[in-house]
């Protein structure tokens, strides 16, 4: 028997996790420049890509790498920001919206030429169109068994963003 050390799946999770890591400090980096957090970046990137620019709090959570109180502090700081708003959901007093702000949405546009120019670089460019969409059918079908609650109050329609962070910023 091999030694378990030498074992495939660890290169297999090696291997993902070295690519994200690369990528996430080359996007970094690129952030910084706009002065957002990429933990922001993946908030503003959500809410711009859901039905009317917003997300249940829960929702929020569920879709990015942050706690339920991990999302309050980053929305609270964005808030601040003028960023994003708080809005309350007329059905359910214990619940709120983060909805983007104009100010949000100009934040991102200032940041996505930049951004899609590294992605198409480091990420797209890097792969033919029929490893590309192995690739993202390949993590489709990981996102949805290890993150069900990643395409919650969504349209239902997947607007995977294969930058976006943790969860992998998949919808």
């Amino acid at each position: 028997m091999g030694n378990i050390f030498d074992d495939p799946r660890f290169t297999a999770v090696g291997l993902l996790s070295e690519a994200y890591t690369g990528l996430t400090n080359r996007f970094a980096a690129q952030f910084e420049q706009h002065r957002v957090s990429p933990v922001e970046f993946e908030v503003l990137m959500r809410l711009a890509r859901s039905p009317q620019n917003q997300l249940r709090m829960t929702d929020l959570a569920g879709q990015t790498s942050l706690s339920t109180s991990g999302v309050t502090r980053v929305v609270d700081r964005m808030e601040r920001g003028g960023l994003i708003r708080r809005e309350a959901c007329p059905s359910d007093r214990r619940s709120s919206y983060a909805v983007i702000t104009g100010a949000g949405i100009a934040r991102l546009e200032e940041i996505l030429p930049g951004h899609l120019e590294l992605v198409q670089r480091w990420l797209i460019g890097q792969l033919d169109p029929a490893q590309l969409t192995q690739m993202l059918e390949s993590l489709r079908t990981i996102r949805d068994a290890v993150n069900p609650c990643a395409t919650a109050g969504s349209t239902g329609e997947d607007h995977h963003d294969p930058t976006a962070g943790p969860a992998v910023t998949a919808r």
